[in-house]
């Protein structure tokens, strides 16, 4: 790796300290625990499950969330139907909080939540969160929770530099007013930062199709663009049908999930049609066809060095006869992992017919092929584009997301934390201790700051 460090993994009810450099590659049906250094179980601390964070200035920050009564069982923590909040709290259970930790110490100090004095200003049970000019954006993905309507605003921002240190509320977007609204409530399904505009996914709970929508920072207006994605006005990997990362080497080269699909995109500065290429060497092989697959997340570990992951649904490992066939009460289905990290290099155009190459991991028997996408020829004709990049896998497998209990199959936030040079020199990662967060500035180019993705 490029970079030692640990990667921070939210799921529902646990915040995961990840040791990548223990990741390997694991053909299915394996399916051990992620390698962890510590595990905080969210429930347990008596904090709010479902928060999203956000990392800046050597903090961690989650945010939102719903708390849950004391005393329910994992198997209730999971089932979203039968989850009962604790009304005392927040808002009928929904949390306003924001929890705060210090990056700067060892595991300790980066697990021990503290509540940040300051609160947002309405609570949110699933926040869509995202960083704009330094600035932290919060936006309520549905409006509604068990049939009650949620508080407003469910648009507001947070500056950690500003000497205020208070939320700002912000105008409210125009799927949440009456002229969307009263006819059909809606849902934020995706969104995507291009420069200092917010571009939104609004999809209709009523069954009337998707509105896109925009918003700029500097001006606080939201515009609505229509019905089609071809109205948003950005290359089409940064819409907001895509979750992805740039990779911090390059201006221009975007890695993305599109739903359940893994791909690089080219997107040249000079305006030239946007190159595609599908990391099959990444994900094809060991996509689980017997799963259901839901939002991936994509991260950056280095300037070439890249991690998906991407939460499964699958059938337990029970036998068949121990199986539920109550439609009503069904057997739970289990919560597995897929994790690949993998180096990114682009290809001169000499490079473009070269063969694949191997890479071995540590253990000799454990090898990842780097395809350099060998244009398939079929009556001289090539069936698909040529490459622009080579991928070294450096490990690929599913895990198991509920190796410390019941999970609800979600990745809420992911973010890779670099050691600092006081913990490397004594030895790294043994030491479990760690420093300020890892950040590339100044590399981006005018398309944007910063691309994500989160779902609630």
């Amino acid at each position: 790796m490029e970079d030692e460090g640990v990667l921070l993994a939210a799921t529902p009810q646990r915040l995961l300290l990840i040791d990548i450099t223990k990741l390997k590659i694991n053909p299915y049906p394996e399916l051990p625990p992620l390698p962890v250094f510590k595990v905080v179980n969210l429930v347990e601390e008596g904090l709010p499950i479902g928060m999203r964070f956000f990392v800046r200035d050597s903090k961690l920050y989650m945010v939102g969330g719903k708390k849950p009564r004391v005393g329910l069982s994992p198997e209730m923590l999971r089932d979203r139907k039968k989850l009962r909040l604790d009304e005392s709290f927040g808002y009928r259970g929904i949390s306003p909080h924001v929890y705060v930790s210090d990056l700067t110490g060892g595991p300790d100090s980066i697990t021990l939540l503290r509540k940040h004095p300051i609160s947002m200003l309405a609570a949110k049970p699933t926040p869509i969160v995202t960083e704009i000019g330094g600035k932290i954006y919060v936006l309520l993905k549905t409006p509604w929770h068990r049939h009650r309507e949620l508080p407003t605003p469910t648009f507001e921002v947070y500056d950690p530099s500003s000497d205020r240190q208070q939320w700002e509320a912000l105008p409210e977007p125009p799927f949440r007013g009456a002229a969307f609204y009263d006819s059909s409530p809606f849902d934020v399904a995706g969104h995507s930062v291009v420069g200092t505009t917010l571009y939104v996914l609004a999809w209709s709970l009523c069954g009337d199709g998707e509105f896109y929508f925009s918003y700029n920072v500097n001006d606080k207006i939201w515009k609505f663009l229509g019905k089609s994605v071809d109205e948003v006005p950005v290359p089409y990997p940064l819409r907001p049908l895509f979750s992805g990362k740039f990779v911090p080497a390059y201006d221009d080269i975007f890695i993305y999930f599109q739903f359940q699909h893994l791909g690089a995109a080219w997107i040249p500065s000079d305006g030239s049609p946007t190159r595609y290429q599908v990391l099959t060497e990444v994900y094809g092989d060991y996509y689980l066809r017997d799963g259901y697959p839901q939002s991936g997340l994509v991260v950056e570990l280095g300037e070439h060095e890249m991690c998906i992951m991407m939460p499964f649904l699958t059938a337990p490992d029970i036998p068949l006869e121990q199986l539920s066939d109550d439609i009503f009460n069904p057997t739970p289905l289990r919560s597995i992992l897929y994790m690949a990290t993998f180096r990114v290099e682009k290809l001169n155009s000499s490079d473009q017919a070269c063969p694949p190459k191997l890479h071995k991991t540590d253990d000799a028997s454990d090898v990842s092929q780097t395809s350099h996408h060998d244009n398939d020829v079929k009556d001289g004709t090539a069936l698909k584009p040529p490459p622009f990049l080579s991928i070294t896998c450096l490990s690929k497998g599913f895990y198991n997301l509920e190796a410390w209990g019941p999970e609800t199959c979600d990745v809420c936030s992911a973010f890779f934390h670099r050691w600092g040079k006081k913990w490397r020199k004594h030895g790294g990662l043994p030491h479990l201790a760690f420093s300020g967060p890892f950040e590339k500035k100044g590399t981006r180019s005018h398309l944007t700051t910063k691309i994500s993705q989160l779902k609630g």
